[in-house]
Parts: C-alpha cells; structure tokens; sequence
C-alpha cells in the first residue's frame, strides 16, 4: 500500500505543479488588470475645431491626476452621423468603462447609446439631450439652452432698442437643444419686446455652405433686416460669410450660439456676440461623473450649465478664459486610437 500510495504521488506531482502554476497566473493577471487604467471615451460631434479642443482639455484636466486614459475621437463633420454611430460602436466592442458624448443627431444615437448601456458602459450626453430618460448609468451635462434664447432676446433688444426685424436661423428639429434655443427666443422676445419682428424662420443643418446659401436668401428677401439670430454654429458661419459678400449690409449684426473657430471679433465686424456652451466644465465634470460611477456611487441624472454670452469687450476676462482651452493652437492632445 505504501508503495502504491508512493507512486501515485509521483504522478500528481506534475498536475498539482501545473494547477498551481495556472492558478498563479490567474491571481497575477487579475492583479495586473485591477492595475490598468480606467479608460473613457469622449466622441464630440466633430474634430479640427477650437469648441470642441475646450472639451479635449476639460476631460484632460479631470482624467490625468486620476491617471484615466481618455480616447478622444469624433466624426471630420457633424453631418456624418453614421460615422459616429461606428465610433459608439467601437467603444461598446472594446469594453471601455465610460463613454462621453456629444450627440450629432437626437434620434440616430438612441440605438448606439443603449448598446453601450446594455454593456454597462456608464455614459454621460453633453450639450444637448437624446430622448431617453436620464437613470442608471445614463446621465446628461446639458447646455441651458432656454436661458441661451432669453440672452439672444435680451441682446437682440439692446442692439435694435426695443424695435426692428430679425431673422431667426438655423431651426434645427434633430437637435433638441436648438429647438429649446428657439422657443425661448420667440416667447421671451414676444412677452417682453413686442416692438421687434421676426421677419424670417429658417430651418438649419450642419452644412454651411447651405446655411451660407439661407443667409444670402434672407438677406435678400429682407434689405432692411437689423439682426440675424444664429442658432448653431455652422448657421453663425454661413451668416457671417453671406455677409461678407453683400455690399452695404454692414448694419445687419450677428448673434451667434457655439461660435465653432471663435473667430476675432475685429475680423467680423459683423458679429456682435456669440452664446456659447461651457463644454470645457462639462468634460470635467462627465469625467468626474463616471469615475464616481465605477466607484458605485449615486450620481446627478441631470446637469444644466449656464452658456456666457462672449462679446468685444470680455473677450479676455478670466471668466470667458476659463471656459476656452488651455492651448488655442489645433493639435494640443493627440487624436487617439483605441486601446
């Protein structure tokens, strides 16, 4: 018995090694994994544009003292809808823990943003909602688009003085924010100043030599218009640029929202103001949302930023400052690939 006993321990040897070496192996690479980062993605709607760089830097600042890699990355325009549904898809497909994003169009990301939260990816929406209700770990960062139509109203009266004509563009049904911008616009300007007119309402879209085109048409139409009010950035561009190339219609001022290159104000003489969204505060806080997530913490379901009116004069306040990037020179982060 001894014997027999003896020899089947020779045996074993070999398998209790080879078990203990696996098991070994598995502690080691659970403890290398609880060692990787925590990796985020932020997908703006687009690249190449100083807005969104704001962004890049806000998610920067929270990510890398909490040494969070952020994989940053976003459509070339904001009318490729499809190519940011690849990108969602993409992040749901490599398990990151978190996803930002800032929606091109409402209706097309409903799909893409339940997949990643059926994966359980914690995902924060920014600037504008997508209609699926806040909970879990779905949360929204929002511009506060009603009170971004009060200070239009209150700015277009302050240019035309109580009266005179304006022509609201860039009426943009798939995003929710936009329509917000406009209602308020229209009933704040009717309740308070009913000496001014809108003259023209015109649908927007992310193509700016079609909103250039709308511009030109406008103006056109309207030889005495006093103000344009601009609701998307694309819409402030084809404004400014219609302008340029109508002689005599230096009068026509310009209130922009999201001035996409925040262009000197001394190159368009046009251009009176821009509302603009705090994006830099919201990749800080949507960074700070879904770490405080993954530690199983409760969150806020929703969040509203003010917008900040920019004009000539605050330019270069420290208030205005504090909500561009750090670097106003394309090319501060490195775009990124997946990791």
């Amino acid at each position: 018995m001894n014997m027999l006993h003896h020899f089947a321990l020779r045996r074993m040897r070999p398998r209790l090694a080879l078990v203990g070496l696996l098991c070994a192996f598995a502690v080691f690479a659970t403890s290398c994994d609880s060692h990787r980062p925590v990796r985020i993605a932020v997908i703006p709607q687009t690249e190449g544009i100083i807005f969104w760089e704001a962004l890049h830097t806000g998610t920067e600042e929270a990510a890398n003292p909490a040494g969070v890699f952020v994989y940053w990355n976003a459509p070339t325009r904001e009318d490729d809808v499809e190519a940011q549904i690849a990108l969602v898809d993409r992040v749901v497909e490599n398990n990151y823990q978190g996803l930002v994003l800032a929606p091109d169009q409402a209706l097309s990301l409903i799909m893409p943003v339940r997949r990643a939260l059926a994966h359980g990816i914690p995902t924060v929406i920014i600037g504008s909602p997508l209609p699926i209700p806040a909970g879990g770990n779905l949360s929204y960062i929002l511009n506060d688009d009603e009170e971004g139509g009060r200070l239009a109203a209150q700015r277009a009266a302050v240019l035309l003085k109580g009266n005179g004509t304006v022509a609201l563009l860039g009426i943009n049904p798939d995003i929710a924010g936009v329509m917000i911008r406009a209602r308020a616009f229209e009933q704040f300007t009717a309740q308070n100043y009913p000496g001014i007119h809108i003259v023209e309402r015109r649908i927007g879209s992310f193509n700016a030599p079609h909103e250039q085109q709308v511009a030109e048409e406008t103006l056109r139409a309207h030889p005495d218009l006093d103000a344009v009010v601009a609701l998307m950035s694309t819409t402030t561009d084809g404004a400014l640029h219609a302008l340029d190339t109508t002689p005599g219609r230096h009068q026509v001022k310009v209130i922009g929202f999201d001035n996409a290159n925040l262009s000197p104000f001394d190159q368009k003489s046009n251009l009176d103001c821009s509302i603009q969204q705090d994006v830099r505060a919201m990749g800080q806080q949507a960074v700070e949302l879904i770490q405080a997530r993954l530690r199983g913490q409760s969150v806020p379901a929703t969040i509203r930023l003010h917008p900040r009116l920019f004009t000539r004069e605050n330019m270069n306040s420290p208030e205005v400052r504090a909500m561009l990037p750090q670097d106003w020179t394309l090319g501060q982060w490195r775009w990124s690939s997946i990791q």
